[in-house]
C-alpha cells in the first residue's frame, strides 16, 4: 500500500511550472523554515520553479533524550560520523523519492528537478540524488555531511553536486563537509564546492552562490 505523499509547503511559480526544487528542512524545523528562500533566490520567472517545501515527520531523537520532534532520522551519538540511523535514513529517502515520482509524473523532466536541503535534511537530500541520479538533476547540500561513506554510490556521470558549509560550525563540523567533498570527489561526482566564515547557519553570501549554480543547472537543462 503506497504512503501518503509527505505533507509540504508547495510555492508555485507566476508563469507556467518547468522545474521544481525540493528543500528539506533541517532536525526540529519544519517546511516554512526555508520558505523565505523562494523570494531570496530571485530566480527568473522563466525557469518555472515550484519550491515543494516538505515537513519531516515527528520521531524521536535519541540525542535530545528521546523528545518527540521534526526529524528526518534519528541521531544516537554527538559524533555524526558513527551508528548512522540507517533505516530512517532509507525511509526518508523513500518518502522524497514520491514527492520527485509526483513531479515526473506532472510533466516535469528530472534534469528540472533540484533537491536540497540544510544539515540533516542536506543528509536526505544527497541520500535521495545519489541512489536515484536518473530521477533528478543534482542537489545542493547546506552544512551536512554523508552518513555512510562506505555504502556511497559511485556517480554514473558527472552528477552536479552544490557543498557549502561553515568553517565555525560546531553542531556538524565543518571536518565533516570536508570529508563529504573528498568522498564524494573519489566516487566521481562533480561537486562544487564554497565554504564560509559563519557557524551552523546560512548567509547571503552562500545564497547568491546557490542562485549562480541553480541559473547554470536549470538553464542548461
Amino acid at each position: 500500500m503506497k504512503k501518503d505523499l509527505l505533507p509540504a509547503v508547495i510555492i508555485e511559480p507566476s508563469g507556467p511550472h518547468r522545474s521544481t526544487i525540493i528543500w528539506l528542512h533541517g532536525l526540529g524545523a519544519d517546511g516554512h523554515d526555508f520558505e523565505p528562500v523562494a523570494t531570496e533566490l530571485r530566480l527568473p520567472e522563466s525557469l518555472g520553479v515550484r519550491f515543494v517545501l516538505p515537513h519531516a515527520p515527528r520521531c524521536a531523537v535519541t540525542i535530545n533524550g528521546g523528545y518527540l520532534m521534526p526529524a528526518w532520522y534519528d541521531i544516537a551519538t554527538p559524533d555524526l560520523s558513527l551508528a548512522p540511523d540507517e533505516a530512517g535514513i532509507c525511509a526518508s529517502r523513500g518518502a522524497v523519492m514520491q514527492l520527485v515520482e509526483r513531479e515526473i509524473a506532472a510533466g516535469i523532466a528530472p534534469e528540472r528537478i533540484i533537491l536540497a536541503g540544510f544539515s540533516q535534511g542536506s543528509v536526505i537530500a544527497l541520500e535521495t540524488a545519489v541512489w536515484h541520479q536518473d530521477r533528478v538533476g543534482g542537489a545542493i547540500c547546506l552544512s551536512g555531511y554523508v552518513a555512510s561513506p562506505q555504502s556511497l554510490p559511485s556517480a554514473i556521470r558527472a552528477f552536479p553536486l552544490f557543498l557549502a558549509h561553515g568553517t565555525q560550525d560546531t553542531v556538524v563540523p565543518y571536518a565533516l563537509g570536508l570529508a563529504a567533498r573528498r568522498t564524494l570527489e573519489a566516487k566521481g561526482y562533480a561537486v562544487d564546492w564554497h565554504s564560509y566564515p559563519m557557524p551552523h547557519s546560512v548567509s547571503w553570501e552562500e545564497i547568491t552562490d546557490i542562485r549562480k549554480w541553480l541559473l547554470q543547472r536549470l538553464s542548461a537543462a
